[in-house]
């Protein structure tokens, strides 16, 4: 079946909010909509409609005049058995002591490592990117130095791969995972229970720390962010009040250029630098909370 993508963009979160709902009411309706801030320094939004009908294009004019968006690009993809494409060039992934695969490299596990089955249809946060990867390097360098974490949270968790990570590296931590987004929520479940660690992971949607379950599991030892810059700004503060003294967070999902700002942000929520890891356009940083 052939689809459609319509993007565009906007200067404001608002705007972009606004307009992802305008667009899920047209005909043909998208079967889906993403609105994302743009990881490129811009400050712009980006919104999104994936459509198995061919959009109409004027509608798409009349939105992007009303909300003052860029004009829609307008594309038709090829048909593609995407999880056999991923398959193919999803090639597994070594951290340190963790070693990420999908289920048709199950025969290439090397013995001795930390091993964590993420499947092809769950390819978003295999550890391909670098954020992911720079996140469990920090991870094992924490290992590395003689850390055990009792209590450990992954806010934005995606597919759970830095909570399943940690609950494996230490076997009576206590590991909660939330997420905005109701859809990563239940690809996280999927993924823990395929790595058998549902009793060990609990996974729950949540902006933020803005959970009944993530107040009353707090404080933590040690707080996965793998988000963006924007919100991770916003959590310096409640991170601060959820993490334990002498307690560390693992902050990924920003560009180079923004780590020094979120460095400082964190420095005055009372964060001091641990480390800094570059991967590519995108640095990981592992702060301690003050005793």
């Amino acid at each position: 079946m052939p689809t459609w993508t319509a993007l565009t963009t906007l200067p404001d979160e608002a705007s972009a909010i606004a307009l992802g709902d305008a667009l899920e009411r047209l005909d043909p309706a998208p079967e889906g909509v993403g609105v994302f801030e743009m990881e490129d320094g811009s400050s712009l939004w980006e919104v999104g409609g994936y459509f198995t009908a061919a959009p109409d294009r004027t509608a798409l004019a009349v939105l992007q005049a009303a909300f003052g968006a860029r004009p829609f690009a307008v594309s038709e993809l090829p048909e593609t058995d995407w999880v056999a494409k991923v398959r193919r060039e999803l090639a597994p992934i070594e951290a340190g002591r963790f070693f990420l695969y999908g289920s048709h490299d199950a025969d290439r596990v090397p013995d001795g490592r930390i091993a964590l089955l993420v499947d092809a249809a769950m390819a978003f946060g295999t550890g391909h990117h670098g954020t992911t990867q720079g996140c469990l390097l920090a991870l094992d360098r924490l290992i590395d130095a003689g850390i055990v974490g009792r209590n450990v949270a992954d806010i934005g968790c995606g597919t759970a791969v830095l909570a399943m990570a940690a609950a494996r590296a230490w076997p009576d931590a206590a590991v909660i995972a939330s997420d905005i987004d109701a859809v990563a929520v239940d690809v996280a479940r999927a993924n823990v229970a395929l790595n058998a660690l549902s009793d060990r992971v609990a996974c729950i949607e949540a902006a933020g720390f803005d959970a009944a379950d993530l107040a009353a599991a707090s404080p933590f030892d040690l707080v996965f962010a793998n988000i963006l810059k924007a919100p991770l700004i916003d959590l310096a503060t409640p991170m601060a009040r959820h993490t334990a003294p002498g307690g560390h967070a693992i902050l990924s999902g920003l560009l180079n250029e923004q780590a020094d700002e979120v460095s400082a942000i964190y420095g005055s929520a009372g964060f001091a630098p641990v480390h800094r890891r570059q991967i590519g356009d995108w640095t990981t940083l592992t702060v301690r909370r003050a005793d």
